[in-house]
């Protein structure tokens, strides 16, 4: 697909020559940028003058493996770069130097840095000079600081041209040269490690990298490993690991092609990459929501603007750059730019927003509007969404071995007026065990806690192999086969969930077959919404769903306990499970159910 290799050669822009942005002194950050951006900027980046900067306690990142915590450490570690993107931006933007003495300081602290990654990726409880292994996060802060130090180097240079040199050498030893060397997994994988680190590395190279073999060797690399990235991809463009990934998974394969082009080397835009690309508004449902199946810390389209619009221009999609104008709308992008710096998610990236800044004169006048997809699927990984008027479905097949998997084959979730009714969770704080043989030992993981049957009291099974089958889809109806995904000693034969939506609501059916009953199968669906159960319905505010009161029971449970700071951020304190416990002892039966 990329023909791109032997045009490295040719058209790579020659070392320390790439000039991809205007520096700070240059008459563009005045001229072009609005006055109320700027200023947001700038008073932003005021709060952190005169600031001292964090030493990062050995203490904490060990917590990681002494006690599996992992937030302690990432909140000290993404303020101290947050503070560091802050004071550049303001900086950049005002340009008088006022900023420039923190910012040197700031370098500096982060020079003295031992390793710029975070505890959950490192071998070791505390971090050690000569062992720079390649992460998510020191990838992403050499990005902030090259960056950084680009934008400022004609102030950087007067204070000292050593400031510059200390900063490529660190660079160097950590990113540049064992990125080149190892050949690591992520180089080969069809998730978002490999954009992200190859995004960041890949700016690494073109600004600090001063020998040619060796900037056209680490191209080289990047170039592969986002072919296998996109090679892996399925061809919906359909992103496994949910909305919330996405934003480092194709928007960051977006950042490699832009730069790339910026220094020389193009590569050819596929049907396949476009379909990666309108995945971010395909599952948009309304009022900043997304879809968030798998491990969406947070289901709303909280910093995306800034990649979303550049990404939209780049391939010519106007709806993308319609819908990224509407979400800067919402946020008041032009008047409150620095809301994008709120102490929500990772920490700013420096070269995202400036990438932003640079097509501001064209965004500005961009025509805001919200996506409102009716239907939508993707096939390969056997997602639906349908929009109703004000209701709002989308339901999933797939498979149980998906990135950032839970188990939730055949779940579905429900918003009305663009609010949440019946829900998926998400994932709660990151911790140890998230991502050990233990991950399905969470709560958030298990098929319990989606809107999901439990059979013959089994619950679903993590694994490729456990999987739905598409029976039928199309005109807001999905029919899954999910029998599949449940092991051996759920003794079901067949599993056939039937979802169908129109104006009125939500017609739902659960056609099964049961080789042996062991115990009653129970219907789970989970709500931020207090439930009151009623004869034959259980009601969800003006909302209800409705069943036959001879075929189930109906019983609420608060899950309320469950809910960690990081959950009840995204959902408030209280949280429900509703079970439907199916009556009949029969093992080939029919259950219908209305959510109106």
């Amino acid at each position: 697909m990329f023909h791109t290799l032997v045009s490295i050669f040719i058209s790579l822009i020659a070392p320390q020559s790439f000039q991809p942005m205007p520096q700070v002194g240059d008459s563009y950050w005045t001229d072009s940028i609005p006055a109320t951006m700027r200023q947001s900027y700038i008073s932003y980046g005021e709060q952190y003058l005169g600031k001292p900067w964090t030493v990062l306690p050995w203490t904490v990142f060990a917590e990681n493996k002494i006690t599996g915590n992992r937030v302690n450490y990432e909140a000290i570690c993404f303020e101290k770069r947050r503070q560091l993107a802050a004071l550049v931006m303001a900086e950049v933007i005002e340009g008088k130097g006022r900023f420039t003495p923190d910012i040197i300081n700031g370098l500096g602290a982060f020079c003295e840095e031992t390793w710029w990654g975070i505890p959950a990726h490192y071998g070791k409880r505390i971090p050690l000079t000569e062992l720079q292994e390649v992460d998510l996060f020191n990838a992403e802060t050499a990005n902030l600081i090259v960056w950084s130090a680009y934008m400022l180097r004609p102030q950087l240079d007067k204070f000292s041209p050593d400031v510059w040199k200390r900063i490529c050498n660190e660079v160097q030893n950590r990113i540049l040269q064992p990125a080149l060397q190892h050949n690591y997994w992520w180089k080969k994988a069809g998730m978002n490690w490999n954009p992200w680190i190859c995004s960041n590395w890949l700016s690494c190279v073109l600004l600090c990298e001063t020998n040619r073999d060796k900037q056209m060797q680490a191209v080289e690399q990047i170039v592969q490993a986002l072919q296998a990235f996109v090679d892996a991809y399925p061809e919906d463009g359909g992103c496994d690991e949910g909305p919330g990934y996405w934003d480092r998974a194709a928007a960051s394969m977006f950042e490699i092609l832009y730069w790339l082009k910026q220094a020389g080397v193009e590569v050819p835009i596929t049907d396949k990459m476009r379909n990666m690309a309108s995945y971010v508004y395909k599952t948009y449902i309304g009022n900043d929501y997304c879809v968030n199946f798998a491990d969406a810390h947070d289901n709303r389209t909280l910093q995306q603007v800034n990649v979303v619009y550049p990404f939209g221009l780049f391939i010519s999609d106007k709806s993308m750059c319609q819908f990224a104008a509407y979400i800067g709308k919402q946020k008041d992008i032009l008047n409150n730019a620095a809301k994008l710096y709120d102490k929500s998610g990772n920490f700013p990236t420096l070269s995202r927003e400036l990438m932003l800044l640079r097509h501001i004169n064209i965004y500005k006048n961009e025509l805001p509007i919200e996506p409102q997809q009716p239907d939508v699927w993707l096939s390969n990984l056997q997602i639906m969404t349908a929009r109703r008027d004000n209701l709002f479905v989308a339901m999933k097949g797939g498979t149980n071995g998906e990135s950032h998997n839970h188990n939730d084959v055949g779940s579905f979730i429900v918003y009305t007026h663009n609010e949440p009714l019946l829900i998926d969770v998400g994932v709660g704080e990151y911790t140890a065990k998230t991502f050990s043989s233990s991950r399905y030992d969470i709560w958030t993981m298990q098929s319990d806690y989606h809107n999901l049957p439990k059979i013959n009291g089994v619950s679903e099974k993590d694994g490729k192999q456990f999987a739905a089958k598409v029976l039928d889809h199309g005109n807001g109806k999905l029919t899954l086969d999910i029998a599949a995904a449940y092991p051996e000693e759920a003794k079901v034969k067949s599993w056939l969930r039937s979802l169908s939506v129109n104006r009125k609501g939500i017609s739902i059916t659960e056609k099964y077959e049961l080789t042996e009953f062991l115990q009653p199968s129970q219907l789970m669906f989970i709500t931020t919404t207090k439930p009151e159960v009623a004869v034959g319905k259980v009601m969800l505010g003006e909302h209800s769903i409705s069943f036959d009161a001879q075929q189930m029971t109906a019983e609420i449970e608060d899950i309320s306990h469950l809910l960690d700071p990081l959950l009840q951020g995204v959902w408030g304190k209280q949280m429900y499970r509703i079970k439907l416990t199916i009556n009949s002892r029969k093992n080939i039966n029919t259950i219908k159910y209305n959510i109106r």
